[in-house]
């Protein structure tokens, strides 16, 4: 867009960063749904003019239209193009490929996970969730973000990549580091090349029933460096998303009486739980940017060719026209797109294997410590000021020590 087009087609267009979008994000998008409709003119950290996608309908349209709304800007831009920082395009990333080459990459990692054994599963996230709360269960004390739900979705998915245990802790917090944008990212990320690499040598000498052997075998025609990317999107993409629904659904059932009664024995309310904040407080805020191949109407908005895309998760979830009584009985409705959808949706089986985490990981802490609570009061935790991301900077709880499980 010129300078011209950007102040008209863009007039009024909402901050798309701040903490206002960090905390107030359900007023936000009433507002934004109020005074724009469906597609939102927004402005990404920086001054980028952007289009925010809230509209149910209109999402899923974006999101299962690759021609015309595409995660490859190149398609739409000169090769000199830069796009916006804000939103996280990695040249030769999994999640920024179109066309036949993404279909191959992503059905290599999917036909991968589709072996993974999901009772085997449940029981190595057992395993783990013990281990991790051995570490803390005599302090009566914990920040659960940091110490725990980061930890486990890198723990399980490592092992089944088939790093061995003792270099599992190693890589969930190189992960950690990386994601927090950390001044030692850069050592991180050549630990976790030097590890993947390592691995990938070891499984192509001496494969075995893991992730690691199983993809190497499904994908053809990749090289090294492309596989450790799509390791690298599998498990950062794992640690991110299924972090911030475990501690958003720890919030939600440590803060809302609905939960309270049967935190105890809460097993029953765990699922439930699981599917409302993917609702209301879905971990996957709003999709990586896209590109508009050619001009087109959106929601009453006319795009142009070329213009940057977000898609707002949370706002489609949150409208009207499709919105469940998340507070009755909306357990069964699954019909949110928290997990995207079309070609670059979260491929299957993964959102399963995450709900497998992420239940698991719940019912072992609420079995462990049965009366945890918050250590602060609700109205004191923060949300990360993130565009893509909703999840909590930190949930402090307290609890009765505990015991720690023998050989756990």
């Amino acid at each position: 867009m010129s300078a011209p087009e950007i102040e008209g087609a863009h007039s009024g267009a909402v901050p798309l960063y701040g903490q206002r979008f960090a905390e107030d994000t359900e007023e936000l998008f009433r507002e934004m749904r109020r005074d724009h409709g469906p597609v939102v003119p927004v402005l990404l950290e920086g001054g980028d003019p952007a289009w925010l996608v809230i509209g149910y309908r209109e999402a899923h349209r974006v999101l299962t239209d690759g021609q015309l709304f595409a995660r490859d800007p190149y398609r739409c831009h000169g090769p000199d193009y830069v796009p916006p920082q804000a939103v996280g395009h990695v040249p030769g990333m999994l999640m920024f490929l179109d066309g036949q080459v993404h279909a191959r990459r992503v059905g290599a990692v999917a036909a991968a996970l589709a072996e993974v054994d999901q009772f085997g599963l449940r029981t190595d996230c057992e395993r783990f969730a013990d281990r991790l709360i051995d570490a803390f269960a005599t302090a009566g004390e914990v920040e659960l973000i940091e110490q725990y739900a980061y930890r486990i979705p890198v723990l399980v998915v490592g092992g089944m990549l088939g790093l061995p245990d003792s270099q599992l802790m190693a890589v969930a917090q190189d992960m950690k580091t990386m994601s927090d944008g950390r001044k030692e990212a850069i050592d991180a990320w050549g630990r976790f090349i030097a590890t993947m690499t390592r691995l990938i040598e070891i499984k192509r000498a001496r494969p075995g029933r893991d992730v690691m052997s199983r993809l190497l075998g499904y994908a053809t025609g990749v090289t090294d460096d492309e596989l450790i990317q799509d390791i690298l999107v599998v498990i950062s993409g794992s640690q991110e998303n299924t972090a911030n629904w475990i501690g958003n659904t720890l919030r939600l059932m440590l803060t809302d009486d609905r939960f309270a009664l049967t935190l105890s024995g809460g097993r029953r309310s765990v699922g439930q739980a699981l599917n409302e904040v993917l609702w209301e407080d879905t971990p996957v805020k709003a999709t990586p940017g896209r590109w508009a191949t050619g001009d087109t109407e959106l929601g009453g908005r006319t795009i142009r060719a070329g213009d940057v895309i977000l898609v707002g998760l949370a706002g489609a979830n949150a409208d009207p026209r499709v919105r469940p009584a998340v507070h009755g009985d909306s357990g069964g409705n699954h019909a949110h797109l928290a997990f995207g959808s079309g070609d670059h949706g979260c491929p299957y089986p993964a959102p399963e294997l995450a709900e497998v985490m992420a239940q698991t990981a719940i019912e072992v802490l609420l079995d462990r410590l049965p009366d945890v609570r918050l250590a602060i009061p609700e109205d004191e935790l923060e949300w990360r000021p993130a565009v893509h991301v909703r999840g909590l900077s930190a949930l402090p709880v307290r609890f009765t020590p505990a015991y720690v499980v023998e050989g756990g």
